[in-house]
């Protein structure tokens, strides 16, 4: 019997996206040659596969017992095939798309951008959001190449590796007239200070260690990235506690100045996370090295 591979990846798509544009665009093609891929499905089956809801596409039984099965059996052609492939990054084509938080696209990428540049200036990445769920990401389908960032519970089918771990320190205006370094519980309780709520667990993180040692916050600002913070702390008496790898680039602008928190506030760890169909793809193998080699010159 002969099958359609392509049809195949339509229906993994839908199955995992539940929206005929969302799978569409995943795999790059027009939603009516995603209908068609999934009609001559429906007929070799015998099985209408999906029934469209209110909000989205349900899988009958026989695509929810099917869809796991040829999902796997994809994954295993794909690593087949990978495996047979040279990797030539000074002469390759090919984007990534990388899941990371504003801490990550921050300290990383422009170092990332630069070693792409001189050593395979025909790969290109593209960043999106990485939040609190994983899912979300694009990862678990294996759209998103890679998340970057603190990777909470992932599912069987994510490798996570540790990079670091990473603290935090206060960061004023460099003639600030009340701060002292380290600075004392009442200085930092008697502060203004600006807060950044990037989406995803630094968020939470920070909060947490704070609530650890008993520390309170007054704050007046909350940003969503930290390139929002030198041009801010550096006209007001107001204090941000920020990684510390965002802080070493802040100390680099001679307005402001590090000064270490009362307490300690500890440490958070920064993970890559990558599907497993990646492990033997030569091009993703280079890149991870590309990645841990680009954080450590940090």
């Amino acid at each position: 019997m002969r099958y359609d591979l392509n049809a195949l990846r339509s229906l993994v798509a839908l199955m995992e996206e539940r929206s005929v544009s969302r799978a569409a665009e995943r795999l790059g093609i027009s939603q009516p040659a995603l209908s068609n891929s999934l009609n001559r499905l429906r007929l070799l089956l015998q099985d209408p596969l999906f029934v469209r809801e209110r909000y989205g596409m349900r899988p009958t039984e026989k695509a929810q017992m099917i869809g796991p099965i040829i999902a796997q059996a994809l994954q295993q052609i794909d690593a087949v095939v990978q495996e047979q492939q040279e990797f030539d990054p000074a002469h390759a084509k090919r984007q990534f798309i990388i899941a990371a938080n504003s801490y990550v696209e921050f300290i990383l990428i422009p170092e990332l951008v630069v070693r792409l540049q001189q050593t395979a200036p025909g790969l290109s990445i593209r960043v999106v959001p990485f939040g609190t769920s994983i899912t979300e990401s694009g990862l678990v389908s294996g759209d998103t190449a890679f998340a970057l960032g603190r990777v909470v519970d992932p599912p069987d089918n994510v490798v996570v590796q540790k990079l670091f771990d990473d603290g935090l320190h206060c960061v004023v205006r460099a003639g600030h007239p009340s701060v002292s370094d380290p600075m004392t519980k009442d200085q930092f309780e008697q502060l203004k200070h600006v807060n950044v709520l990037p989406p995803g667990h630094l968020k939470a993180g920070l909060f947490q260690a704070l609530d650890r040692v008993g520390l309170k916050r007054d704050l007046a600002v909350s940003l969503t990235h930290f390139l929002s913070v030198p041009d801010l702390i550096a006209e007001t008496d107001y204090c941000a506690t920020l990684p510390n790898r965002v802080c070493a680039r802040l100390a680099q602008d001679p307005r402001l100045k590090l000064v270490a928190p009362p307490a300690d506030l500890g440490r958070f760890p920064v993970e890559l996370a990558w599907h497993s169909r990646y492990r033997n793809d030569p091009a993703h193998a280079w890149m991870r090295r590309l990645l841990r080699e680009s954080f450590g010159e940090l």
